[in-house]
């Protein structure tokens, strides 16, 4: 969101099972012009949360069911980075502590001062990292809030300025070449060539030729002297893609480079002086591929001077929402997502069954069927369940609904009785009609019925 407006385009989630406290707290952050979505309590706060998008969570600290704090520690262990307020008319020192120690990036006493809370918002919201469109990291579609993310980011802010070599490692289609570039950007040689060559893509001997270069003669077809990459980098950044693919007879021309900071073209006998930020990057664990004798160890720490991670989609599932906004912002306009006015759009059962699919192929993948999802919706602003995969609607069947998934990642590992206590509440919300439960929880009746009686939880169907 831009600096000048931080409230711009934030959605806020406020929990809470006091209804005047509610209101009244909604109508000030809206006039501050937020977007502010309501819940109860805790089992409607999950349902919420699984839809995604939120900016900040505020949260009541005593609640039917599940507490704030209990709900803090199930969200921080599921991977959910949003940031949260606690607020509490039970304030206490130790309960204060307690809240920031389980995950709680600040905490409030009510009552609150309409100027100290809306402060604190804004304070919230400004510590977020910046996911515009206009912000570096999302002008690469590099966007998440994820630990893991911000870990990368930070990574990328240190080693991204200096002239060191680094080794990126990632699943393919995580986003290795984007995260080049921006170590380019970030540098000094900004204004020079980022070029990129895909290892795995070239048979050795047009790789190498490809690299380094080759005067006229050197074989058949050399008709002319021709620069090799290495060369046309001069001054720039060359990024060595899938790097782990090159053979081993490369491998020592490569090492040369590195060391020496000189290329010698093929049929050549002098060789060139080259002024070049080497980046790596492969989806081979490296140190797994020396040992196995695959990879020369001593190119292997000469490319690892400085190592970045690019976490795969599947461990940081609470991104997917964002990447989805960044994608869908990024085709606005287009004919495949928007018409001339439109804004494309999913509906809670498209992103719930995205967010439960696994993405072996990462956020390629995604992109890849979010773009197939646009064309298939024939007014192209909005896409449905239908529009999607057949092999992640399938996750549509009542004994694997994305609901249940989406719920035992908020529950799995969390406190003792946390998902009873959701489930319980959910069932006492619906009056102990066992599809409306089912419905608010995102599972089907048979799940619901298997762990009710899991927990031993008996309630006549109303």
């Amino acid at each position: 969101m831009p600096d000048s407006n931080p409230s711009a385009a934030a959605r806020l989630l406020l929990v809470d099972d006091d209804r005047a406290f509610r209101v009244s707290t909604s109508a000030l952050l809206r006039e501050e012009g937020y977007l502010v979505v309501e819940a109860e309590d805790g089992a409607g706060a999950v349902s919420k949360l699984k839809e995604g998008g939120f900016d900040l969570i505020l949260l009541d600290l005593r609640m039917p069911g599940v507490d704030g704090i209990q709900l803090v520690e199930v969200l921080r262990r599921w991977g959910e980075d949003t940031p949260i307020l606690m607020i509490s008319g039970f304030g206490t020192v130790e309960t204060a502590v307690r809240a920031l120690h389980t995950g709680a990036d600040d905490f409030l006493t009510k009552p609150v001062e309409p100027d100290v809370l809306t402060g604190k918002v804004a304070d919230l919201l400004e510590r977020r990292p910046s996911l515009d469109d206009d912000s570096p990291q999302a002008s690469r579609g590099l966007v998440g809030r994820a630990p893991s993310m911000r870990a990368l980011f930070q990574a990328m802010a240190r080693v991204g300025p200096s002239d060191t070599t680094v080794l990126i490692q990632g699943e393919t289609g995580t986003g290795k070449e984007l995260v080049a570039r921006g170590l380019h950007e970030a540098s000094d040689r900004r204004n020079g060539p980022f070029i990129a060559v895909n290892c795995a893509s070239l048979t050795d001997t047009l790789l190498e030729s490809e690299l380094f270069g080759h005067v006229k003669g050197a074989f058949t077809g050399a008709i002319r002297d021709k620069p090799g990459l290495f060369q046309a980098a001069h001054g720039g950044t060359l990024l060595l893609d899938e790097v782990g693919d090159i053979s081993t007879a490369l491998q020592h021309r490569l090492l040369r480079v590195l060391q020496e900071k000189e290329v010698l073209p093929v049929g050549d006998v002098k060789a060139k002086k080259v002024d070049v930020r080497i980046l790596a990057a492969t989806h081979r664990n490296l140190e797994e591929e020396t040992s196995a004798g695959r990879f020369r160890e001593d190119l292997y720490y000469r490319l690892n001077v400085f190592k970045v991670e690019v976490p795969p989609l599947r461990d940081r599932p609470a991104d997917i929402p964002l990447l989805i906004e960044h994608f869908l912002r990024q085709r606005q306009g287009t004919s495949a997502s928007a018409g001339p006015t439109g804004t494309a759009s999913l509906s809670p059962l498209a992103m719930r069954l995205l967010q439960a699919h696994s993405w072996p192929g990462n956020v390629r993948e995604l992109f890849s069927v979010l773009e197939s999802a646009l064309i298939r919706a024939q007014d192209g602003f909005r896409i449905e369940a239908q529009h999607l995969p057949a092999g992640i609607r399938e996750v549509e069947r009542e004994e694997e609904h994305p609901g249940v998934e989406g719920l035992d990642r908020y529950v799995q590992s969390g406190p003792a009785g946390a998902e009873r206590e959701i489930i319980l509440a959910a069932l006492q919300e619906a009056g102990g009609v066992r599809s409306r439960a089912a419905r608010k929880l995102g599972m089907g009746r048979t799940t619901l019925w298997r762990k009710m009686k899991e927990y031993g939880i008996e309630m006549d169907e109303g």
